[in-house]
């Protein structure tokens, strides 16, 4: 198992996605604000949760789809914080393509210094954990977002989407591989 490749190959399928609903839409989601990002990523991580515990569905999108929206709206919760949402502009392909890499290369970077720390504890959770997580990261945001974005001793809301971004991509990872697949 080469984590460094799985999780690549992983961000190379949210990538695709993303810039293919890009080249379709724009980048209409420029307009989202902080909690709304966080409401989205929400709606995702609740219906992983429903699917779960109902052990079915009903609607065509699985779980797997729903964790590739969540890396998706994590990585345009980063591209947001760090472009200001007060100028709303539309970015061309190119520019959104630069700037989903160098967000997932964060991302990527503190998944690897953690796996250095951790020992890739996270090959042992399941997806069930993944989508708690998840859900206990976008409410730390929320609360952060209440406190006007201060924070006396946490993370900021950029590590929190960080997280999320991983704990996803690790679902995927364990889906590809037929394991905890829910």
């Amino acid at each position: 198992m080469d984590t460094n490749q799985q999780y690549d190959e992983c961000i190379d399928k949210c990538r695709d996605i993303f810039l293919k609903k890009t080249r379709d839409y724009g980048t209409s989601w420029r307009v989202l604000r902080a909690i709304s990002v966080i409401d989205q990523i929400i709606i995702k991580a609740l219906r992983i949760r429903t699917i779960q515990e109902k052990k079915e569905q009903k609607v065509g999108d699985d779980i797997r789809s729903e964790f590739i929206g969540i890396v998706n709206y994590g990585v345009i919760g980063l591209i947001q914080l760090k472009k200001n949402n007060s100028a709303v502009e539309d970015l061309d392909v190119d520019t959104v393509s630069a700037l989903y890499s160098e967000n997932v290369q964060l991302a990527k970077d503190t998944m690897l210094a953690k796996n250095h720390d951790y020992g890739e504890a996270w090959r042992e959770m399941t997806q069930e954990s993944f989508a708690d997580l998840i859900l206990v990261k976008l409410l730390r945001v929320r609360q952060i977002l209440a406190n006007d974005g201060k924070t006396l001793i946490s993370e900021g809301i950029d590590a929190n989407y960080i997280d999320i971004i991983n704990y996803a991509v690790f679902a995927l990872i364990l889906i590809n591989e037929g394991k905890h697949v829910g």
